[in-house]
């Protein structure tokens, strides 16, 4: 968490009609919703996978992830390109969000704390709540969100993917 007094930068996006925020230092990029391939057998919040410029990127629904139903494709529907560390090292995966609003700047003050409960989400994906405009969005801990043990199997699944593209050739 930024000390207080500290201005934080984050990605705002819509989900389910709620707003929600990612540090902006995740992010590499917003592409749009397009060729997906799907991973037979993959639980529903594995969307599929995308090729970004050669390699092999999955794509997380975090609507069916936060245990919704699976999101609808909308025009504004977009996939956000996070990087996350892990141990084995840096992965590149795709969110589907429902739109991409803005990069706001939210200082450490007017973060609170995440709720113990009544969120529609588990406790331990929201990193707090930041306000803006009178109105809470809610900030992901987006490497609980895209669990260690999960990445592994996300892992295995490009491999598996790409294995199988150049057997396929």
């Amino acid at each position: 968490m930024a000390a207080a007094g500290e201005a934080n930068q984050y990605l705002t996006f819509t989900l389910a009609g709620e707003m929600f925020a990612v540090g902006i230092l995740n992010v590499k990029e917003i592409i749009e919703y397009g060729s997906l391939t799907e991973i037979p057998m993959m639980p529903a919040f594995i969307r599929g996978v995308i090729n970004l410029r050669g390699a092999v990127v999955p794509v997380i629904d975090l609507s069916a992830r936060f245990g919704g139903k699976t999101a609808d494709v909308g025009r504004r529907t977009c996939i956000v390109i996070v990087e996350v560390q892990q141990e084995e090292g840096r992965h590149d995966i795709g969110i589907m969000v429902d739109a991409v609003s803005e990069v706001l700047e939210i200082p450490g003050t007017e973060i609170e704390p995440p709720p113990a409960f009544g969120a529609k989400i588990r406790a331990d994906f929201i990193a707090g709540m930041g306000k803006v405009n009178n109105k809470f969005v809610i900030i992901l801990d987006i490497l609980r969100v895209l669990s260690t043990d999960e990445m592994v199997a996300l892992a295995n699944i490009g491999e598996a993917t790409a294995e199988s593209a150049v057997e396929a050739h």
